[in-house]
């Protein structure tokens, strides 16, 4: 499997408007946008970090994922996403090895790229994300 590079590092918060200023001030990263995705109640907002990026991503529900993760873990890394070509390809070949993903079929995440995800049980506890984007998008 190719992995291109790290597309991003997923970073759970309670507030963006709370945690800008240090990633845009303090850390001087370029602030790409910020974004809704609806079917993850999540806000999420991508910052440029050299050749990768950092997404922040603030529950918008108290039934999101991400709500559930800050309840149990309090705010911090959420996930590490590398960047694939052909996603579907990818979860595959991770099936055939035996790794649980907790999608069998890449969805719309931000940016309009396909993502999914590993599940943690099968990769030592962390929660990798493939994500297939084309150049242009965050």
């Amino acid at each position: 499997m190719d992995i291109k590079k790290v597309d991003h590092v997923g970073i759970a918060v309670t507030s963006i408007e709370k945690a800008l200023p240090f990633y845009v001030d303090t850390l001087q990263l370029k602030l790409l946008g910020v974004e809704e995705v609806e079917s993850e109640k999540v806000k999420v907002a991508f910052l440029k970090a050299g050749e990768t990026k950092i997404e922040l991503l603030e529950p918008t529900s108290p039934e999101s994922a991400v709500a559930k993760f800050i309840e149990k873990r309090g705010e911090g890394i959420h996930h590490v996403a590398l960047g694939v070509d052909d996603i579907q390809e990818r979860i595959n070949e991770l099936k055939e090895k035996g790794i649980r993903m907790i999608q069998d079929e890449p969805k719309r995440g931000a940016g309009g790229a396909l993502v999914a995800f590993m599940h943690p049980k099968s990769t030592g506890g962390v929660l990798y994300e493939l994500c297939e984007r084309k150049d242009a998008e965050v």
